[in-house]
């Protein structure tokens, strides 16, 4: 792979995948530019990037605040040059159920995980159309394929993400524009930790599937590589992906299983 001088913007970029993204981006030679809404830990990473050899920036954001996003790019274009791919990794995830779970907090998860990453790829996509040149990655889950209990905002989001994106792909393909989904399964990360429950306070508690997960060092790589072939959707994971094909062949066997994850106390292995 080689992704020399190529300028990579990645949200979700102080923690989790993200961070691991920028790593095995900064060994492979790319620029980074660095967003989420920490900056402390966007410059904690930046500094780690540039002992791997990498270049990268810092640039702060809030996927909350879409309709900020717009200048936000229009600065990123303008002090870094073109973004050769946009990376839509920031994101949310949610443990609650759905008739707990308040309107305002799943309006919020929605503005996150799905408006934010269609404001952000509206707003550095004429410029990749008009240099003929671009590559949209797009973070989804496996959870876009199929539910889960206690997750429905969080599983409409990555649904959303899945038409969105694969509509944009079959426009811009003309144009010589890329669009890879990228759906893992269980990746040990505190994308649980940080969930929203049903108030909007976070769930402080990893599920059981994140801790045996795929190391994000792991799935990074795999998903460079995913990239750098310009697939346009890869799946990763271990034996929960298999739930992927279950639902397009069988789908009462998963309603039958995820009916019996809900039943009480029934173990957590819920997938984000």
């Amino acid at each position: 792979m080689d992704f020399h001088n190529k300028t990579v913007w990645i949200t979700g970029a102080s923690s989790g995948l993200g961070e691991a993204m920028a790593y095995a981006w900064s060994r492979q030679g790319a620029k980074l530019i660095l967003s989420s809404r920490k900056r402390d830990e966007l410059e904690r990473v930046k500094k780690q990037c540039q002992a791997l050899g990498g270049e990268a920036a810092v640039e702060p954001l809030d996927l909350s605040q879409p309709e900020a996003l717009q200048d936000i790019a229009a600065q990123v274009l303008k002090s870094h040059g073109p973004v050769d791919y946009l990376v839509n990794n920031g994101g949310v995830a949610q443990r609650s159920s759905a008739v707990d779970t308040r309107l305002e907090i799943e309006q919020a998860i929605m503005q996150i995980n799905f408006m934010g990453a269609v404001a952000l790829t509206k707003a550095v996509l004429p410029d990749m159309i008009e240099r003929k040149s671009g590559h949209i990655v797009v973070i989804s889950s496996v959870m876009g394929k199929f539910a889960a209990p206690n997750c429905s905002t969080y599983v409409a989001s990555k649904h959303a993400l899945q038409g969105y994106f694969d509509t944009v792909r079959s426009e811009v393909d003309r144009f010589g524009v890329n669009v890879t989904l990228v759906c893992p399964g269980f990746v040990r990360t505190n994308v649980s930790v940080n969930a929203f429950k049903a108030d909007g306070t976070p769930h402080r508690k990893m599920d059981r599937g994140q801790r045996r997960g795929m190391a994000p060092e792991v799935c990074a790589r795999k998903i460079l590589k995913a990239v750098y072939r310009r697939r346009e959707e890869i799946t990763i994971g271990g034996p929960e992906i298999a739930g992927v094909y279950l639902k397009r062949w069988f789908p009462w066997l998963v309603s039958r299983i995820i009916r019996r994850i809900t039943r009480p106390g029934a173990r957590d292995a819920r997938v984000s």
